[in-house]
């Protein structure tokens, strides 16, 4: 209940505290995080083609498996028989038998594969597999998508803390120059503080229309990549800065670095399709056997001729062995062999690589936390800072700009801690992301 009234508060005072500046509410979209992975992912072109491509290689596995079920041909021919010659003694005595003008071939041929060596079997086995690395690439991209959605999405914590602190610094700003310009009245300070105040009153108010119009880039960019609306301006979730985010132990994660990625998933199963390209090598050097039938209903008889019809059936087993391939298919095999030891060689690698990320977004996670808590006593104390000095300034004990260089500290300290639990945030999903969790 708590986070609801916060984050409804939050809108409130940032739309109001826009002065009309930026979109009204029915212009705006609340965006959560789940919503903007699921939208993102939805609208992402490159994980809609990882889909097609997941489709196309489903379609590939049906395909190698058709050479398990029979052929089976039908066959019709009809034609013009010429006149034939009859030499009874040598070629002198021709003579020119009676035959009918026209001849027809009517055929039914069946073949079942038996056997293939394995080429049937290893081919489908390797469709299967392209099948995985297919689904795999899809998650693969999908958790990129989502860190780089991520990204922008927290580019736009820090664009409107900036706005809400650039809006308040601007409203104390005012106050403090009428407080100025009446000390001025009354002779106190020159019209020197009162033409810097004016200045510093100048600069945030250019630094505010800035940071507004970044808001709208921002939002248009992960409107586009959303599909929603360009002229949505978008809201993020802000309790997710105040999420409790514990880390874990280094080796947890590394452990599921290694059992969880996709990427080295990935690599695992093109591994594994380099080992099947060995053996579907080797099955070229094996017998084939099929089982084969035939029925075929001709006139007229071919061997006399006579105007008849002649129906005959045969069914039998062919075995054949290419005895060729094994002086032929011997490079096919080493380059199939080469071929895993490469793909073994690039799984190592990631294993390296995935090694240095996990530990790289380990530290600078563990470091933004401790940011963020040296930070909150930073804030604080610049806070303090600023508040004595408004009374010493106020009380002629300090000039303007030992003030303004005090609010100029406070607001650089908000705008560090803000930064720093946004980046808390981003390390934890780079983490999440390293790990395969994403």
């Amino acid at each position: 209940m708590y986070s609801k009234i916060s984050k409804f508060l939050f809108i409130f005072l940032l739309l109001g505290s826009s002065a009309g500046c930026l979109a009204s509410p029915a212009d705006s979209l609340y965006l959560t995080i789940d919503e903007l992975f699921r939208l993102g992912t939805e609208n992402s072109l490159k994980i809609q083609a990882d889909l097609m491509k997941e489709s196309i290689a489903h379609e590939q596995s049906q395909t190698a498996r058709t050479p398990r079920l029979p052929d089976l041909q039908i066959g019709l021919k009809g034609g013009i028989v010429g006149q034939p010659i009859v030499f009874q003694r040598g070629l002198s005595s021709p003579t020119y038998p009676d035959i009918p003008d026209w001849m027809q071939n009517y055929a039914v041929d069946f073949t079942q594969p038996l056997y293939q060596g394995g080429k049937i079997h290893y081919s489908i086995r390797k469709a299967d597999l392209q099948k995985s690395v297919a689904s795999l690439q899809t998650a693969t991209d999908r958790a990129d998508v989502k860190l780089s959605l991520l990204e922008q999405y927290m580019s736009l914590f820090s664009l409107y803390r900036q706005h809400d602190v650039l809006t308040r610094n601007i409203e104390e700003s005012e106050r403090r120059l009428k407080d100025i310009r009446q000390m001025k009245k009354e002779g106190l300070i020159t019209n020197n503080d009162v033409l810097r105040s004016e200045m510093q009153l100048t600069n945030d108010r250019l630094s505010l229309t800035e940071t507004e119009n970044s808001i709208i880039l921002v939002s248009q960019q992960l409107n586009i990549l959303l599909g929603i609306d360009e002229n949505r301006l978008l809201l993020p979730d802000t309790t997710l800065l105040y999420r409790a985010v514990a880390l874990e132990q280094y080796d947890d994660y590394v452990a599921q670095a290694c059992m969880n990625d996709p990427a080295i998933r990935l690599l695992r199963e093109q591994t594994e399709v380099a080992r099947n390209d060995v053996r579907l090598a080797k099955a070229a050097n094996l017998p084939n056997v099929s089982l084969y039938a035939s029925n075929t209903l001709a006139r007229p008889i071919s061997r006399t001729m006579v105007d008849m019809y002649n129906n005959n059936w045969n069914i039998g087993l062919s075995v054949s062995y290419p005895l060729s391939s094994l002086y032929k298919n011997n490079h096919k095999i080493k380059e199939s062999k080469l071929a895993v030891t490469l793909s073994q060689n690039t799984e190592e690698q990631k294993i390296q690589q995935i090694k240095v990320n996990v530990r790289t977004a380990y530290l600078r996670h563990r470091e933004a936390l401790q940011q963020v808590e040296a930070l909150k006593l930073s804030v604080k104390q610049a806070q303090e800072n600023y508040r004595i000095m408004q009374n010493r300034y106020l009380s002629q004990l300090a000039i303007l700009t030992d003030l303004l260089d005090a609010n100029s500290v406070r607001l650089n300290a908000e705008l560090q801690l803000t930064s720093a639990r946004t980046r808390v945030i981003f390390t934890y999903y780079q983490l999440e992301r390293a790990c395969g969790r994403l």
